[in-house]
């Protein structure tokens, strides 16, 4: 039966081991609170132009490992796109403000913030694609769903935060430059990198490990200078040790809760097993990628930018860990029939 393994119990033995990555984010926010002074503000790291030529590398390198042939492929399969963009887009900032409400009195405002910027962000691409495939899913609908996030979420991501600091706060999020600083940083980037693929595209397959850490090595520089303004101005001394508890909690709380939704609605509408398994990765995750990057624009200057971050830098490795496990339990389902709707060839693109 399609459905046979989504509301199955038992689940395989797995042992999920933190990679460098994980290990890097540790390192990166322990080396902020030893060392604030070179990416804080006026160090000399200069975070303030670091971190924009920071963040046009990660999508320029993106743009450049895309492959849009995989992108049209996964076209087509147009249901499974308006599921998972409804998902990313407006069940999940509709969970963080019910989220926030519950938390009211209790969580500051900054990681109050966090919470809904978390829940505004776009889906992942590398993870979400590579989780897809290790679970024998729709391979093309989840570049395209994914890569599409990343787009849409350039405009709507700021937008529904606009919303947002508008009613808590009564103050106004500048949107036109907001939006405009990061069609520059991350729309023209992730372009110019399309745009170079007749020449970069041979290097970028050839290099992919090497592109993979440089695009994880710049995140982590973005996250030691966000950290660094939060630590030089004392931002966490007035916080205890109880905020990360509370956000872990409510982040298994908010995983759960939409994948169980996004399930779901994939059986109402009786999508093919493989098109539940990408629906279900894309629009159940968040990224890091593009969340860290976009919030060095959004959050320019803001000395609580670590607080507002802190909610997406525990819900990136939730994420991982949780898909993983179903990932290598639907691997072992049944081989099924192939049909006009479930692709015969799945590759999974360079990581973005």
């Amino acid at each position: 039966m399609l459905g046979s393994g989504f509301g199955r119990q038992m689940l395989p033995k797995f042992i999920w081991k933190p990679d460098w990555f994980m290990w890097g984010m540790a390192a990166a926010v322990a080396l902020a609170w030893i060392f604030p002074n070179p990416g804080a503000h006026g160090g000399f790291l200069h975070p303030e132009i670091l971190n924009k030529i920071g963040v046009a590398l990660i999508f320029f390198l993106n743009g450049v490992s895309l492959s849009f042939t995989a992108l049209k492929s996964g076209m087509m399969r147009w249901p499974v796109h308006v599921v998972v963009q409804l998902c990313t887009f407006v069940l999940f900032p509709i969970a963080g403000l019910l989220l926030n409400r519950l938390g009211d009195g209790h969580l500051a405002p900054g990681l109050q913030l966090g919470i809904f910027y978390l829940c505004a962000l776009p889906s992942t691409v590398s993870s979400s694609v590579a989780m897809t495939a290790a679970a024998r899913g729709n391979v093309p609908a989840a570049v395209f769903n994914a890569t599409l996030s990343s787009v849409i979420g350039v405009f709507i991501t700021p937008l529904w935060l606009g919303l947002a600091i508008h009613g808590s706060s009564g103050n106004a999020l500048p949107l036109g430059k907001v939006i405009l600083d990061l069609c520059i940083w991350l729309i023209l980037p992730l372009v110019l990198g399309q745009l170079s693929r007749p020449w970069l595209a041979a290097w970028a397959t050839r290099n992919k490990r090497g592109i993979h850490f440089a695009d994880r090595g710049t995140i982590l520089l973005l996250i030691y200078t966000s950290f660094c303004d939060s630590v030089k101005w004392g931002v966490w001394s007035a916080h205890s040790w109880n905020i990360v508890v509370l956000t872990i909690a409510g982040s298994v709380l908010l995983f759960f809760a939409i994948f169980a939704v996004v399930r779901l609605v994939c059986v109402l509408l009786r999508f093919p097993f493989p098109d539940r398994i990408a629906t279900v990765f894309c629009g159940s995750k968040k990224s890091l990628a593009s969340g860290i990057p976009m919030a060095q624009i959004i959050f320019a200057g803001n000395p609580e930018l670590s607080l507002i971050l802190l909610p997406i830098m525990i819900y990136h490795p939730l994420q991982l860990v949780i898909c993983s496990i179903l990932a290598g339990h639907w691997a072992k389902r049944p081989l099924e029939k192939p049909s006009s709707l479930e692709p015969q060839s799945q590759r999974t693109p360079a990581e973005g």
